[in-house]
């Protein structure tokens, strides 16, 4: 059963330099630019919905925070700063992702 294996595996191995190689020779490449300007309008359109989804996921996770920390100080809670500076983070890191990062990058959404 072992030696079986072996074989089995040895002939798999054999066979994955053909599926390398399959490609190699008269490859078409003419179309590749606009191709690239195709996936980079793409991306940049994506880039938007993202943004836009960035901007819901912040502003429901700032109305949780918001809502965590008026609980807590009803209650009389000590820890409220630790979740205070939690919401200021997320909320700085949202509007550095969603607009700081792709205007690094050169992109104005």
């Amino acid at each position: 059963m072992k030696e079986t294996k072996k074989i089995l595996c040895a002939l798999s191995m054999l066979a994955v330099p053909c599926c390398v190689f399959a490609k190699s020779g008269a490859v078409n490449y003419s179309w590749g630019a606009d191709a690239l300007a195709t996936m980079h309008d793409f991306v940049v359109t994506m880039m938007l919905y993202v943004q836009y989804i960035c901007f819901a996921v912040a502003s429901v996770v700032a109305i949780i925070s918001a809502l965590q920390i008026y609980i807590k100080w009803n209650t009389g809670d000590d820890s409220i700063v630790k979740y205070i500076v939690m919401l200021v983070g997320a909320c700085l890191f949202f509007i550095g992702a969603t607009l700081v990062f792709p205007a690094f990058f050169g992109y104005l959404i």
